[in-house]
């Protein structure tokens, strides 16, 4: 593919890229266009949680269109940058992991990102490889290529600084140290997410700063998760995590919005843009092109076998009003039951189809709590157990609740 047409293949789902020129006369200058060093490719990932979500293989898709057109991925595990946390689009700051968490989320993120990414064409490195070397003098140099003005011109901090929320020192040094890994890996190219542009930039000052040719910032919509509203976070609880099971993630991605569709379609599937302009078309039914969407997302990481499973799962559950094949089984404690009863709120929260108590409650208020096809409208109702009665919250959750013996 020659370098225009792989620049075109590349600026397909991105928001932006500094800049296209430079990233054009890059890869003139790699292969396969004309024999040279392949282009060093970052992405950098935090394991502030032990799995990964649709919103992160967005950005892991486009690191696999740069390996499949021949070049190197970079993928940076920031044991280190995730001991600070990312205060980008944060409106306080993020509390602190100790390293053993951080380390052992970090142990999924190489399973997991090899879902997408091609294994044999990767370089992983963590950035404490080099922090933990730095010397304090070290650290301080870094520290003085940021003026606290330009912090300042951030809107999360300029944000929290108007109004009196506290700005930790610590928050000031992440950008340096996101830049500071690109320097390190010699990147020419670092991908990230629009709230991760100004992190992106000061990478090319440093890179600049230390006579390197500084790397092309290349960043990617951020995917709105199934609420419809903020980004996809698993701290929202609006996240669907690329190692669910088929009929979770299946159900998760038909209960997005419609107008989200576009956006998930272009970024979390191999679909052409002209196929997709049509589903989401008047020419397509909103449920027909959604579980489309289903399937080719559950295909992509489960197959095409399990895609269609559930599928026919969910419209027998959901458009015939049928239970699923396989409920899990919650079998109450010795004590739980008084006199045969216990309270509807501590069942749901005991049984895990409700998080907590006040979850259970706002489901209740809701009407999205369920015994045997029933809604609960009573928040205080002492409910008389059956043995294999089923407990309901929402479309997806199901449990059959079992009596001791």
């Amino acid at each position: 593919m020659k370098p225009q047409e792989q620049l075109d293949r590349l600026r397909h789902t991105t928001v932006s890229i500094v800049t296209e020129q430079e990233l054009l006369s890059k890869l003139r200058r790699s292969p396969p266009a004309g024999g040279g060093e392949p282009l060093r490719v970052k992405l950098g990932m935090d394991p502030t949680a032990p799995d990964l979500h649709l919103g992160h293989a967005a950005v892991l898709r486009k690191l696999r269109q740069f390996q499949d057109l021949g070049h190197q991925a970079v993928l940076i595990v920031g044991d280190y940058t995730g001991l600070v946390g990312d205060p980008s689009g944060q409106k306080k700051a993020r509390p602190q992991l100790t390293y053993q968490e951080i380390d052992e989320n970090a142990r999924t993120y190489f399973d997991q990102a090899g879902r997408i990414l091609d294994l044999d064409r990767l370089e992983i490195v963590r950035n404490g490889d080099w922090f933990k070397k730095l010397t304090f003098k070290e650290v301080l140099e870094l520290a003085g290529k940021m003026t606290v003005a330009r912090m300042l011109e951030r809107d999360d901090f300029s944000q929290r600084y108007k109004t009196g929320d506290p700005i930790g020192i610590h928050e000031f040094l992440y950008c340096l140290m996101q830049g500071y890994d690109s320097v390190m890996v010699r990147a020419d190219v670092e991908l990230g997410g629009t709230d991760q542009t100004f992190n992106l930039l000061v990478g090319r000052d440093l890179q600049r700063d230390r006579g390197m040719e500084p790397q092309v910032a290349l960043t990617l919509p951020l995917l709105v998760g199934t609420d419809g509203e903020a980004k996809m976070s698993k701290t929202y609880g609006n996240s669907i995590g690329i190692t669910e099971p088929p009929r979770e993630m299946f159900g998760k991605v038909m209960s997005i919005p419609d107008r989200r569709m576009s956006s998930y379609f272009e970024l979390c599937t191999d679909l052409d843009q002209s196929e997709i302009d049509r589903l989401c078309s008047d020419e397509v039914h909103p449920r027909d092109a959604k579980e489309r969407l289903a399937r080719e997302i559950v295909t992509l990481y489960h197959s095409a076998r399990a895609a269609e499973e559930a599928a026919r799962e969910f419209r027998r559950v959901f458009a015939e009003g049928g239970l699923p094949d396989d409920i899990p089984e919650f079998t109450l404690a010795a004590g739980q039951l008084k006199d045969g009863s216990i309270w509807i709120v501590e069942l749901a929260a005991a049984s895990g189809v409700a998080q907590s108590k006040s979850e259970a409650r706002r489901a209740i208020a809701q009407r999205g709590i369920r015994v045997d096809g029933e809604v609960v409208t009573d928040a205080n109702l002492q409910l008389e157990v059956i043995d294999g009665m089923v407990l309901q919250h929402g479309k997806r959750k199901f449990v059959r609740v079992k009596v001791p013996k």
